[in-house]
C-alpha cells in the first residue's frame, strides 16, 4: 500500500488527509483492524521510534503509552512487583510476559494522561498484552507483529473498531524529513543520534557511582525525552518513566510538572491508597479519577457526603498534606533526565524533593558550576551528555 486516506486531519475541518512516502515507495505499516486517524498515526510513528530505540539501547522489551504526540509513559519489560500489580490493577496470579510487563508499567506511569492512549510495543503483541489492553480505554496499538490469539482479542475491542497497526521492524526512513507550516516547507536531517551507555560516561559530580540499573533509567529518560514535545523533563525509576513534563516554556516548570507526576505515582503506593475500598463494578476511569482526586488538594470532591458513596464502600480517612509530604520524602533512587541543560540549580533542588539521585542532562549552561555544586550538595550522580534532544 502506497497511500492511506484518513477521515480528516488534526480536526474535522482539515480535509483531505492522507499519509504516503514521498519517494512513492510502500508504506511501512499494515492496518490489521480499525481505521486510524491523523493524530493516531502521529502517535503511532513517534511511539514506535521510542520503543524501537529503547529496546536497542537496553536489550529489554519496551513499551510506550502516547497521547497527543508525547509519551504519558514508557518502560522496559522488568517483572512487576506485588505493589506494581496492586497499583496497576493486575491480577496477582496473572501470568505476564516481558512485553506485557513493559506496557502495563508504561500505562501505569500516569493513568489519567494515558486515558485513550496509543500503545507501542517493541516486540510481538501476545495474548497477555492484548488482554490487558482489552480492558483499558485505548485508541490503538502499533507493534512489529501479533500472535493470532492477541489479534483475535484486540478485534473484539471498541465493538470491533480498535486500531491495530503492524509495522515493518526493518523499515529505514529517509535521512531527511520535511513538514509544511503556513505553506512553507521545513527540511532537516532526521535525529538519528544514538543514546547508549557510553553517552553517560561524562559524570561531572563528585559521586561517580552509576550502577547498571541507574544507567538503564538514564537511557529510558533520555530516549523518552527524544520523542516528547519540548521543553521536557522525565523522571524514571526501575526502568519506568514515572513523571513526564512536556511542552512547557520554562525548564523549571517542566521539572515541577514531571516531579508532581512522580510524586502522584508514588502516592498511589501509600497504604491508605492501596486500602481504598471501591464499590463493586466501578469503571476503571472512574476509579483512576477518584484516586487522582483523593491524593490531590481537591480530595473533598470525592469525600463529601453524597459523593463518596458513589465511589467507595467505606468512607476513607483524609490523606493529609503532612502525611503526603512525609510519604513523598521516603522516595529514593529516582533518575531525572532533561532534554536541554538545567540553567539554574533550582531544577536540581526540585528534583531532589521527589527522590532524585541521578541526573542526565546535556550541560552547557553558563551556570553549570552552580548546577554541579547543587547536585554535589545532595550527593547526586550527574552525567553531562553533551547532546540536546529537542522535539517539535
Amino acid at each position: 500500500m502506497k497511500e492511506l486516506e484518513l477521515k480528516y486531519g488534526c480536526n474535522p475541518n482539515q480535509k483531505p488527509s492522507r499519509i504516503f512516502v514521498k519517494d512513492g515507495s510502500e508504506l511501512p505499516i499494515t492496518v490489521l483492524n480499525g481505521k486510524p486517524g491523523y493524530i493516531n498515526l502521529l502517535d503511532a510513528f513517534n511511539s514506535w521510534q521510542l520503543v524501537k530505540e529503547l529496546k536497542e539501547a537496553t536489550g529489554l522489551p519496551s513499551a510506550a503509552s502516547f497521547k497527543h504526540v508525547s509519551p504519558a509513559g514508557a518502560a522496559v519489560g522488568l517483572p512487576l512487583s506485588e505493589t506494581d500489580r496492586k497499583i496497576y490493577f493486575v491480577d496477582e496470579n496473572a501470568e505476564l510476559s516481558p512485553i506485557a510487563c513493559a506496557y502495563i508499567r508504561a500505562r501505569g506511569a500516569d493513568r489519567l494522561c494515558s486515558f485513550g492512549d496509543w500503545a507501542a510495543l517493541s516486540d510481538t503483541c501476545d495474548a497477555a498484552t492484548a488482554m490487558y489492553l482489552k480492558y483499558e480505554v485505548s485508541d490503538g496499538v502499533i507493534a512489529p507483529d501479533y500472535t493470532e490469539e492477541a489479534l483475535e482479542i484486540l478485534k473484539t475491542k471498541k465493538k470491533g473498531g480498535y486500531n491495530v497497526v503492524k509495522i515493518d521492524p526493518d523499515y529505514v526512513p529517509a535521512p531527511s524529513e520535511c513538514k509544511d507550516v503556513y505553506g512553507v516547507t521545513f527540511e532537516q536531517g532526521r535525529n538519528n543520534f544514538r543514546i547508549d551507555r557510553e553517552l553517560l560516561s561524562n559524570i561531572v559530580t563528585k559521586n561517580k557511582e552509576l550502577s547498571d540499573a541507574a544507567a538503564i533509567d538514564m537511557m529510558v529518560a533520555l530516549i523518552t525525552l527524544k520523542y516528547t514535545q519540548s521543553n521536557s523533563v522525565c523522571y524514571v525509576k526501575d526502568g519506568q518513566a514515572i513523571g513526564v513534563g512536556a511542552g512547557q516554556q520554562s525548564r523549571i516548570h517542566c521539572t515541577r510538572l514531571a516531579g508532581d507526576k512522580a510524586d502522584k505515582w508514588y502516592l498511589r503506593q501509600h497504604p491508605m491508597v492501596l486500602g481504598l475500598q471501591f464499590v463493586d463494578d466501578i469503571r476503571r476511569p472512574d476509579r483512576d479519577n477518584a484516586i487522582d482526586i483523593y491524593t490531590s488538594n481537591e480530595y473533598m470532591d470525592v469525600l463529601e457526603e453524597g459523593e463518596w458513596q458513589k465511589v467507595f464502600k467505606v468512607k476513607p480517612e483524609v490523606l493529609t498534606e503532612e502525611e503526603k509530604k512525609r510519604w513523598i520524602a521516603t522516595q529514593t533512587g529516582v533518575t531525572c533526565g532533561s532534554d536541554a541543560f538545567f540553567p539554574f540549580g533550582d531544577n536540581v533542588k526540585r528534583a531532589y524533593k521527589s527522590g532524585v539521585k541521578y541526573i542526565a542532562e546535556p550541560g552547557g549552561s553558563i551556570r553549570d558550576d552552580n548546577v554541579i555544586e547543587t547536585a554535589d550538595s545532595y550527593d547526586m550522580v550527574m552525567s553531562f551528555t553533551g547532546m540536546r534532544l529537542f522535539h517539535h
